[in-house]
């Protein structure tokens, strides 16, 4: 086969295999395609969205603010500028997660796993960080003002003490 006619016959399976993510109104699961949909208040609670191959979630853009997400599977999902804003992401696995740009103000992510995360420039202001996993995460730029980090686990394995807000003491 010719280097063109492979690369188109890549090209047109990719095209099919995408046609086969879920759409804005289906439920949660894995290789969900949720980009740019309103799932604010959603109950998402222990969702799974992982699969077992790299096409997993894509949340990029969705509105997910103050959606239960609680204990929910969000490994190496996309959230790249997605409004996770006042969310409750307690207990959720978020390692691996490409967070970049995300609004994460005021969101309960206590316990959350996000090891591994690329939080690049996002808005963690307010946000709940108690008890989180944050080792080797991407913080470049991203905006801890008034986040509590107390308990949590920093980038670089040291916990934050008792009363760490907007940087691990």
């Amino acid at each position: 086969m010719k280097p063109a006619h492979f690369l188109a016959s890549v090209i047109l399976s990719l095209g099919t295999a995408s046609s086969a993510l879920a759409g804005c109104s289906d439920p949660a699961g894995a290789r969900v395609d949720w980009r740019g949909c309103n799932l604010s208040r959603a109950n998402l609670h222990k969702a799974n969205l992982v699969y077992a191959d790299l096409l997993d979630a894509d949340l990029s853009g969705a509105n997910l603010s103050e959606a239960n997400l609680s204990e929910a599977d969000l490994s190496r999902a996309r959230l790249y500028e997605a409004n996770l804003s006042w969310a409750n992401l307690s207990d959720a696995n978020l390692s691996e997660a490409y967070l970049s740009e995300a609004h994460l103000s005021d969101a309960n992510l206590s316990n959350a796993n996000l090891s591994w995360a690329n939080l690049f420039e996002a808005n963690l202001s307010g946000a709940n960080l108690s008890d989180a996993n944050l080792t080797n995460a991407n913080l470049s730029d991203a905006n801890l003002t008034n986040a509590n980090l107390s308990g949590a686990t920093w980038r670089d394995g040291r916990i934050c003490g008792e009363g760490s807000i907007g940087e691990c003491k």
